[in-house]
């Protein structure tokens, strides 16, 4: 780690605060999030075929995800409330691996970014793939949450090659 680098989330005296960032200019802002559930071929099966007794898991992962993009700054303590314009998440079977693949992206207008959101949905919605499989299988893996993409505000714009 670098010793020049400001933590602008500590106050001179070293104590936790959050950014104010009622200087910035508003401008759109967009992150994308991808991360994985790995499951069992069973499982796999009972999700593509809606046979899990929790109902279809793909849909209520989506929601969740959803929902828990809008609730970012009531789980992360220094997160800016923002008013979020737009989340597009999406659940795919990936047969090759195994496993769930989620990808969301969240857009806004704003003073800050919406990483978090992104970040937030995809594992919110992880967590619900897994809450309605849990039954038949324990041991799913949920992996590789990541930012893959990030536009808008004073740092510029990140990208990661996705490789998932």
């Amino acid at each position: 780690m670098e010793n020049n680098i400001d933590f602008t989330h500590f106050n001179a005296d070293g104590k936790a605060q959050m950014v104010d960032v009622s200087e910035k200019q508003e401008t759109l802002r967009k992150a994308t999030a991808v991360g994985r559930v790995i499951v069992n071929g069973k499982t796999l099966e009972l999700i593509k075929s809606g046979g899990m007794k929790k109902g279809d898991v793909l849909t209520t992962a989506q929601i969740a995800g959803i929902m828990g993009a809008k609730r970012t700054p009531d789980i992360i303590p220094m997160c800016h409330p923002i008013s979020i314009s737009g989340i597009d998440l999406h659940l795919s079977i990936n047969e090759k691996k195994c496993a769930i693949d989620i990808t969301s992206t969240v857009i806004c207008t704003g003073q800050t970014g919406v990483e978090m959101e992104a970040l937030s949905a995809v594992s919110v919605a992880a967590l619900t793939v897994y809450d309605m499989c849990k039954a038949v299988q324990k041991d799913m893996i949920i992996t590789d949450i990541r930012l893959v993409e990030k536009t808008g505000g004073v740092h510029g714009d990140y990208h990661r090659e996705v490789t998932i």
